[in-house]
């Protein structure tokens, strides 16, 4: 099939979104489709549209559905679709409906959705590949790394402002990376890295060095408002690296209930407890990794392949409702 994905992310801006599309791109031409990503949809032909968020690819979504409306129009749902937009913006309720298969990225992402729409729905995990080489982390220090580009709502500075609560005896340093949106972000990460020892900005890196710090770390934070799922998430278990994460449904979703990991969303306080638990506490490091190489199976790029494939099958055949892989 010829397929074409949209994703609102400039080319230049190498977000979530955008190594989300590429990644699927690379996916559905090893499964012998024709697949390409774009911005925005302009009114090719193609058999199948997979638009990547409801809100900002809207335009698209309407302009496919107008020319092609037999045609398949998959629609993705990100974070900020599930857990803000859906309840306030007409838009996305509307590509909801337009829509004639659903994909979310994680199992919670279900419960938000109206019972009219689950029928259609999937949940394909996001995967990540396995990390080439040998894993080095610091042995001076307890390395913690927080990936994603600033913006309200990552919460990005969480993790600097726990570290600040350490006692100083602590070994923990965090390291974050990723591009300030807007002039607020940069001043503050800039302020962060001059003020705060144990914390410093490397600022947008490529998607290869991101990969090997997040590989050379002891930890991962996730701090996030929302999250449709998480590819620093998949990255992180792919890489058997643990992660301590704020306790939110997008991350829920793949970590499961019980991961004890968690800590409250924007509870600097219980963050700081969690890493400085898992720098002395070696049981509970133990655990972490544990409970993290149990779920990983969930993010292997074969899984999310045959997921797609199958999925892909199951619209092909007009199944209703469908079978998720």
């Amino acid at each position: 099939m010829r397929i074409q994905l949209v994703t609102p992310s400039p080319k230049a801006l190498l977000d979530g979104n955008r190594v989300t599309a590429l990644r699927w791109v690379r996916l559905l031409k090893a499964l012998g489709h024709r697949a390409s990503v774009a911005r925005q949809y302009e009114g090719g032909s193609c058999d199948v549209l997979i638009a990547l968020h409801a809100l900002k690819s809207f335009k698209s979504i309407c302009r496919f559905q107008e020319k092609y409306p037999d045609k398949p129009l998959v629609v993705v749902l990100t974070g900020t679709d599930l857990y803000r937009d859906l309840h306030r913006r007409p838009e996305v309720r509307h590509s909801l409906k337009l829509a004639t298969h659903l994909v979310v990225l994680q199992k919670q992402a279900l419960e938000e959705l109206p019972a009219s729409v689950r029928q259609k729905t999937c949940v394909i995990y996001q995967s990540a590949e396995p990390f080439k080489g040998k894993a080095s982390p610091p042995k001076s220090y307890f390395q913690i790394c927080v990936v994603g580009n600033l913006r309200p709502e990552k919460d990005p500075f969480r993790a600097a402002q726990a570290s600040r609560r350490l006692p100083a005896s602590s070994r923990i340093r965090i390291v974050q990376v990723g591009a300030a949106l807007g002039p607020e972000m940069e001043k503050r990460a800039l302020d962060e890295d001059q003020k705060n020892p144990r914390y410093r900005w490397l600022g947008a890196l490529p998607y290869g060095k991101t990969r090997r710090l997040v590989a050379d770390s002891h930890l991962v934070a996730l701090t996030s408002r929302m999250e449709g799922s998480s590819n620093v998430l998949s990255e992180a278990l792919i890489s058997s690296v643990p992660v301590v994460a704020s306790q939110i449904p997008g991350l829920m979703g793949t970590l499961g209930e019980n991961y004890p990991g968690y800590f409250p969303f924007g509870d600097t306080r219980a963050l700081a407890e969690q890493l400085r638990k898992a720098e002395k506490d070696p049981a509970f490091y133990g655990q972490l990794k544990a409970h993290c190489a149990r779920v990983s199976w969930l993010v292997h790029p074969q899984r999310e392949q045959a997921s797609w494939g199958k999925f892909l099958e199951g619209i092909s055949s007009n199944q209703l409702p469908l079978k998720c892989p």
